[in-house]
């Protein structure tokens, strides 16, 4: 999901025990924490609306991520004027706040692609997904390139390439996330977990979520339950873009859900707990008082200062941006330390086998 107007924002967080868990849920408590933290940018320790790189290009939709030298890498996308297409983009940061670009990595060769992102796998190698539209534009489709090290990632050197065919909608599908990337014990023998969304009955977007395996083949299936957690709230248009991170030893994701199709001033961000099923809504309050949020991301990471930190970014749509904050936000909280106690972070699937029953929010 994108809007032609938009705000990026990014936030770091300094973590700090737990009160102890009340009844409920074990995750309960650090849900509630978490949700407090992507709510309030006002109390962000670092924070940044309308976010370009130092080349100008805006940075719609960014993906940060740190990789295993401590350094701060960022994919995003912007709309080049000339032909009015989606490129993607590779920025660096020291400070998670001023960006510095590095290259384009699709969209001038390959048609316009967007919403990207990207994580690293065990060997130092990187892959990355996005949205991937032919020339003229249409079959929207998810596109993994893989580069097998930093160096040839700023190069722009692809090691593997890989479109996946469309399996849930005739029309569309993209908005990618990667959960996990398991080598055993190189990309050949490799298993991708991502999650995207289709655009089911080509009128709404929904969620699905894939495995690609050995960068050769590519099996997805719905995700019903994932959808039943925003349908519950209420939420009648698209329910697309999604990220997920560990959080106090649990595994938790921000999804954005539009509660009237074709509003983009109705588009609002949830947290989702992966143990339970469950999704907040969430009321975020920033400088400006912007009322619509789309296109998070969520990443755990060390902050600048060597602290565990939480950086979550935003599109902020037009329609409803405060004055100064359309377009891209990111943000930066304090870390905080896990609860005692707490569980291994893993990312269970929201729908083993494809399942349809309704879990109601906590």
């Amino acid at each position: 999901m994108f809007a032609k107007l938009a705000a990026a924002f990014v936030a770091l967080l300094i973590m700090s025990p737990l009160p102890a868990q009340a009844a409920g849920a074990p995750s309960d408590p650090t849900r509630a924490q978490l949700r407090g933290i992507v709510e309030n940018v006002t109390q962000a320790t670092g924070r940044r609306y309308a976010v370009h790189d130092d080349a100008g290009h805006t940075m719609d939709t960014v993906k940060i991520i740190q990789d295993n030298t401590g350094a701060y890498l960022a994919v995003s996308h912007f709309l080049y004027s000339g032909d009015n297409h989606f490129r993607v983009n590779l920025a660096t940061s020291t400070d998670l706040l001023t960006w510095h670009w590095v290259r384009e990595l699709a969209g001038s060769n390959t048609g316009p692609a967007s919403q990207p992102t990207i994580a690293q796998a065990s060997n130092g190698g990187f892959v990355m997904a996005w949205e991937q539209e032919n020339p003229g534009g249409g079959n929207n489709h998810l596109a993994f390139r893989y580069f097998a090290n930093k160096a040839d990632l700023f190069a722009g050197k692809v090691s593997r390439s890989y479109d996946a065919p469309r399996r849930l909608s005739s029309c569309a599908e993209g908005t990618p996330n990667i959960y996990s990337i398991t080598l055993s014990p190189d990309i050949d023998h490799s298993t991708i977990d991502i999650g995207g969304h289709y655009w089911w009955n080509c009128d709404r977007d929904r969620q699905q979520r894939g495995k690609l395996t050995n960068f050769s083949s590519w099996n997805t299936a719905a995700q019903p339950n994932f959808d039943n957690a925003l349908l519950y709230w209420g939420v009648g248009g698209n329910i697309g873009d999604r990220d997920q991170a560990p959080f106090g030893g649990y595994s938790f994701g921000l999804i954005e859900g539009q509660y009237t199709k074709g509003d983009f001033g109705s588009w609002r961000t949830f947290l989702y707990d992966y143990q339970t099923g469950n999704a907040d809504r969430t009321s975020i309050h920033t400088d400006g008082g912007s009322t619509a949020f789309a296109n998070p991301t969520l990443t755990a990471l060390k902050a600048p200062n060597g602290q565990r930190a939480v950086v979550v970014t935003l599109f902020l749509p037009g329609e409803g941006a405060a004055a100064g904050e359309s377009g891209e936000s990111s943000f930066t909280t304090r870390p905080i330390s896990s609860p005692a106690g707490a569980v291994s972070h893993r990312c269970p699937a929201t729908d083993p086998v494809g399942g349809s029953a309704v879990r109601s929010p906590r």
